[in-house]
């Protein structure tokens, strides 16, 4: 074996050494296989926290039927108030705004985004008092309403206080598949399309202060 090929054979061993211990050897320009290897991870975190979420989302996704009008495919082609309505998971929603006179409403606004309460969210307000606000077209009015947020969210914009057509704030708190609103509400299927709306259903029926 001549000396050169000794001599290219410890270059490659040399070589091997530096790659495990990282202590011992760093890049040319000083940066560390550690640093290297956390900046990658970072980036990775990055990339994972930008990807935007696409179609619907929650647990209760799963109640809205697979076919026909109320299908997540059949509500994206109807406004949003006679889209709720072909939906069994929000028929006490659909009662409630048409007490409140607020179909046409609803149905001819341009790009709003809806969190729409199921049927189980109103069950939790005692009957009597459900029954009394169905009744009374003024609060029924304002608890609906401030239900309604102008513009279409996307999730990726969903986090934040945003102004209701009721006149005063929400709240969401969250990312990805997992919001809050006022920090009470859950989002239980999100990112449901209509035809000139965003819909987020939630498992808890919001009051507004006033």
């Amino acid at each position: 074996m001549n000396t050169r090929l000794l001599t290219r054979a410890g270059a490659v061993l040399a070589a091997a050494g530096c790659a495990f211990v990282f202590t011992a050897c760093g890049s040319g320009d000083g940066t560390s296989n550690e640093d290297a290897t956390s900046s990658a991870e970072s980036a990775q975190e990055e990339t994972t926290e930008e990807t935007p979420v696409s179609g619907e989302f929650g647990a209760a996704c799963s109640a809205v039927p697979a076919d026909g009008e109320g299908s997540f495919t059949g509500m994206a082609d109807d406004p949003v108030a006679t889209a709720a309505s072909n939906n069994p998971v929000l028929s006490t929603l659909v009662t409630a705004v048409t007490e409140a006179g607020l179909v046409d409403t609803l149905n001819t606004a341009e790009d709003i985004t809806v969190f729409a309460p199921t049927n189980d969210a109103f069950a939790k307000i005692p009957e009597a008092d459900l029954q009394a606000v169905l009744a009374d077209t003024e609060t029924l009015t304002s608890i609906l309403t401030y239900h309604v947020v102008a513009g279409r969210l996307a999730p990726e914009d969903l986090a934040g206080e945003h102004a209701t057509l009721q006149g005063e704030n929400l709240t969401v708190e969250g990312s990805g598949e997992d919001f809050t609103v006022n920090g009470e509400a859950a989002v239980v299927c999100g990112n449901v399309q209509t035809a000139n709306a965003t819909v987020y259903i939630i498992d808890t029926v919001l009051m507004p202060a006033q």
